[in-house]
């Protein structure tokens, strides 16, 4: 069997692999869908801004909680009590919008609980994915769920979105999203649970024991340099380029080459098979010996092609300049997951997870908070050349501030 599909010999994480793939092909819909409710009812960049704030915001103050709770509870239950919540929230949202009576202020309020719930989820599924399988699948699986979020989060949902918005209504979507979620749970509800690789102590009040494991993770981090340098440029690098690509990039396609919801979904289906495409093919071969160097250099210089965005009228362009974004993002993700699954310890593994979604995503807020307003004040072009151009000087700085061809070497991975 081919080295990217191995991890399917076993019953369980096929039952883990669908459910992701369910719940990620839910959220590619609801990106979408947000976008052109708020539009179909007169708002804008700063309408969407709010409302992906208010999701980035929730997931920034849960996750931490939600990697400490992760090395304690059962992940299998945190993963399906997080999409019975996300099936009920979507489920009303669908209803409102059915009425005629959504606000923006209803999505934002869901956009934020959902954030919440994404706190839990990620930092669940990385501690249960060693739990299910060998160490040596560790790469292929995380280079399948590599593919799973472009192919499925950036291309399967929003075409699926885009197709419903035009034939329907966003309201239509937002249906969609609930059945996904409905089977999402199904899987998860199959799902055999699986014990903690963690030996715990009840020396303390529980919420005083997870807050100690919160510092723990903390101080891990601190005395860890490869990783708090790499957590460090990832949370500038989604300063830089998050609010552009959520917020504004919409708004670039449909404005400066006269697209509409189909177009947006074009730039987001390229991205999706260029990180589809990548995922597989890190998958498909060892950890590069380079591991650290070959990663952070990925995202650094994947960011090169947002100032095409910035300066095109084109689609193609914009088709080609998204391509390549996301096959380098992707392809660096995938080492990024196996890399944590192999080198943290597993006690502590759902806490790394949560820091790492919680460091790197720490500036998201005010990243989707400015992207919006600076966009209108100044034009697209000059935050995607910000966003282009700043992140490679960025990694080169942190590479060898913390000596990570050194320490590459000293910890092979590649055999």
């Amino acid at each position: 069997m081919p080295r990217a599909l191995r991890p399917f010999r076993v019953g369980q994480y096929r039952l883990l692999a669908v459910a992701l793939a369910l719940s990620l092909f839910g959220a590619g819909v609801w990106l979408i869908a947000v976008v052109f409710q708020i539009k179909g009812d007169g708002g804008g960049p700063v309408q969407v801004s709010w409302v992906a704030t208010a999701n980035a915001v929730g997931l920034t103050i849960a996750v931490l909680l939600g990697g400490a709770v992760a090395d304690r509870v059962p992940q299998r239950r945190i993963l399906l009590t997080v999409e019975i919540v996300k099936l009920v929230l979507v489920v009303a949202i669908a209803t409102l919008a059915l009425s005629g009576t959504l606000e923006v202020w209803h999505l934002a309020v869901v956009g934020f609980v959902l954030g919440i719930a994404d706190g839990f989820f990620m930092p669940a599924y990385s501690a249960l994915l060693p739990s299910i399988l060998p160490e040596e699948q560790l790469l292929a699986a995380n280079g399948f769920e590599g593919m799973l979020r472009p192919a499925i989060l950036q291309a399967a949902g929003p075409a699926v979105a885009a197709l419903l918005i035009a034939i329907l209504s966003p309201a239509a979507a937002f249906l969609i999203i609930g059945a996904t979620q409905l089977a999402a749970i199904t899987c998860l509800v199959l799902l055999r649970p699986t014990p903690l690789r963690r030996e715990l102590t009840r020396e303390r009040h529980p919420a005083l024991e997870l807050l100690v494991d919160v510092r723990d993770g903390f101080a891990y981090m601190v005395r860890t340099p490869w990783l708090l340098a790499t957590l460090v440029l990832a949370c500038l690098l989604v300063l830089l380029i998050m609010g552009p690509f959520e917020v504004l990039l919409p708004f670039a396609v449909t404005e400066r080459t006269g697209g509409d919801a189909g177009s947006y979904a074009i730039v987001l289906a390229a991205f999706g098979v260029g990180g589809a495409l990548s995922s597989i093919a890190v998958a498909s071969m060892r950890l590069p010996r380079r591991y650290l160097t070959v990663m952070n250099l990925a995202w650094g210089l994947g960011c090169l092609p947002l100032a095409l965005v910035g300066l095109t009228t084109s689609l193609w362009v914009m088709t080609v300049a998204a391509f390549v974004v996301g096959a380098t993002f992707s392809g660096a993700g995938v080492i990024w997951g196996t890399l944590l699954q192999r080198r943290v310890p597993p006690a502590m593994l759902g806490r790394v997870s949560s820091l790492d979604f919680f460091v790197s995503l720490a500036l998201m807020p005010i990243s989707m908070a400015v992207a919006g307003p600076v966009g209108e004040a100044v034009g697209y072009a000059p935050v995607f050349f910000v966003a282009a151009f700043v992140p490679p000087v960025l990694t080169v700085i942190a590479i060898f501030a913390a000596r990570m061809p050194r320490d590459e070497l000293a910890h092979p991975l590649d055999a």
